[in-house]
C-alpha cells in the first residue's frame, strides 16, 4: 500500500522551532520563492483542478505574502503561512466556479465506440500536472483520479480534507487557517470522507502498482500505438479499463471497447502515431503526436496511465487523454517531431525544439 505521505510532516510548533530565522527568510525574497514554489504548485493544483491556473494562484499566493511580509508575526513557521496565504487564495479563486471534472465524473452512463464524438469546450476540464513540477514527497497525493475525487466536493471541504490528510495539519490549525472553528473542520471533514468513500477513493487508496514489468509494459504499450496493433492494445488494458478524453464529453468501459474506438475514431494509422515518454500526477504519460501529410509529425494529445496489478497480470487500468495543445509547452515536449522519426529515437534539439505555450511550469525550460 502506497501511503499518503512518505515522511512524516511536520506540526507548525515544529516547524516553528526548527524552521532558520523567519526575518531571513523573508529579506531574500527570490530564495523563499525557490524554496516553496513546488509544493505550493502541488497544493494549488489539488485545489483547483488545472495546472496553469495553480501556476497563477502560486504567484498571487508569493505577492500577497511579500506585501504581507512586515506584517509576519512569526506564531508559526514561514510554510505554514504561505499555505494559509495560498488556500485563501485558492477559495477565493474558487467562488461561483463550477468544479472541473473527466467525462466520466459528469454523471452520463458510458458510451459505445461507434456514437459520435462530442467536444465541448465550455466546460473547464481537469487538466494533468507535470511531475517535473512538483516535488518527489508530493507525488502520491496528485494521482489523476485522487485530483479528480477532489473536485467532486465544494472547495472549503477539499481545503479541509487537503489541509487534514495531505498536510497532516490538526484541527485546530486548519481552523485557524480557514477563519473557522474547530466543531465546523471536523464537520466538513466528515462529509468529504463521506462522498471520497461513496466512489471508493481516498487519499490512501490510490496506488501505483509498479515493478520490474512496468518498463516492459509501457514499451508494449508504445509499440501497439506506433502499429496501431488493435489486439495489443486491448490485451494491455484491464477487462474493466476506462477511457476518457476531454475536451469530449463521452467515456469508454472496457478494454473491447477501447480498442473498437481507436480503430474507428482515431484517423492514425500504421506507423503514425509516435509517443514521447513524459510523468504526469504520479503515474506514466505520453505525449501522443501525429503524422501530417508532409510527414513529420504534430502534437495530438497527451495520456495519462494508471497501471493496476503486478508482474504479468500488470494492466493499463485508465487513460486520460488529454486533448488540449498546451499541454506539450507545460510538459515540455517537442512542437514537432521529424519525418522519419520512430519511438526510440533522439528528441529534437536546439531553438524551437520544444512547444512553446503561455505556460511552462517549473521544471522546464
Amino acid at each position: 500500500m502506497t501511503t499518503v505521505q512518505e515522511r512524516p510532516v511536520p506540526t507548525q510548533e515544529q516547524e516553528a522551532r526548527d524552521t532558520p530565522q523567519a526575518a531571513t527568510e523573508l529579506d531574500d525574497f527570490p530564495t523563499l520563492t525557490e524554496r516553496y514554489q513546488r509544493e505550493l504548485l502541488a497544493h494549488c493544483y489539488r485545489m483547483s483542478g488545472s495546472v496553469h491556473e495553480a501556476e497563477d494562484l502560486v504567484q498571487e499566493t508569493f505577492l500577497r505574502a511579500w506585501k504581507a511580509s512586515a506584517t509576519f508575526q512569526g506564531r508559526s513557521s514561514v510554510r505554514t503561512w504561505l499555505y494559509r496565504i495560498a488556500t485563501n487564495v485558492c477559495l477565493t479563486n474558487l467562488e461561483n466556479k463550477p468544479r472541473r471534472p473527466l467525462p466520466a465524473g459528469l454523471g452520463t452512463p458510458d458510451q459505445m465506440a461507434g456514437d459520435a464524438l462530442e467536444a465541448d469546450h465550455e466546460v473547464a476540464w481537469l487538466e494533468p500536472v507535470p511531475d517535473a513540477a512538483v516535488v518527489v514527497a508530493e507525488r502520491d497525493t496528485i494521482r489523476l483520479a485522487f485530483v479528480a475525487a477532489l473536485q467532486h466536493l465544494p472547495a472549503r471541504q477539499r481545503a479541509v480534507l487537503i489541509l487534514r490528510d495531505v498536510l497532516r495539519w490538526s484541527a485546530a490549525e486548519t481552523a485557524e487557517a480557514l477563519d473557522t472553528t474547530v466543531a465546523a473542520v471536523n464537520s466538513a471533514l466528515q462529509r468529504a470522507h463521506a462522498q471520497l468513500q461513496d466512489r471508493a477513493l481516498t487519499a490512501d487508496t490510490v496506488e501505483p502498482a509498479l515493478d520490474d514489468r512496468l518498463r516492459d509494459l509501457l514499451d508494449q504499450y508504445v509499440d501497439a500505438f506506433w502499429r496501431k496493433d488493435i489486439t495489443a492494445i486491448v490485451n494491455l488494458l484491464k477487462a474493466e479499463a476506462i477511457w476518457e478524453m476531454p475536451p469530449f464529453t463521452g467515456w469508454y468501459l472496457g478494454a473491447t471497447t477501447i480498442g473498437a474506438l481507436i480503430d474507428r475514431q482515431c484517423p492514425g494509422g500504421h506507423h503514425d502515431m509516435p509517443m514521447v515518454e513524459t510523468s504526469a500526477n504520479g503515474q506514466p504519460a505520453f505525449g501522443l503526436y501525429m503524422k501530417t501529410p508532409e510527414g513529420d509529425f504534430t502534437p495530438f494529445h497527451l495520456q495519462v496511465l494508471q497501471v493496476e496489478g503486478e508482474g504479468d497480470d500488470a494492466r493499463v487500468a485508465h487513460v486520460g487523454a488529454f486533448f488540449d495543445p498546451r499541454l506539450f509547452a507545460t510538459f515540455g515536449l517537442p512542437a514537432r517531431l521529424p519525418a522519419g522519426f520512430r519511438p526510440g529515437d533522439p528528441l529534437p534539439t536546439g531553438p524551437g525544439s520544444v512547444a512553446t505555450g503561455d505556460h511552462v511550469v517549473p521544471g522546464h525550460p
